[in-house]
């Protein structure tokens, strides 16, 4: 059987802790900034949990990443 790939863009926008919590950016930082008061530009340069909702298709998307959930 051939070894599964992993899907580069979904590589790239992920990445796993110490503990095996998958991270995401998020939404809403890259432009259209000027209206956006200061507080909520620094709340969106954080990351955030993956939801449970896609945490199935992540796991997917990259077979080989060491996770814990």
């Amino acid at each position: 059987m051939p070894k599964m790939k992993t899907h580069k863009a979904g590589a790239k926008r992920y990445k796993v802790t110490g503990s095996g919590k998958i991270l995401r950016r998020q939404a809403g930082r890259k432009h259209l900034l000027g209206h956006k008061a200061t507080a909520r530009k620094n709340r969106l340069g954080g990351f955030a949990d993956v939801s449970e909702t896609n945490l199935e298709k992540i796991k997917l998307e990259l077979p080989y990443m060491k996770y814990s959930r």
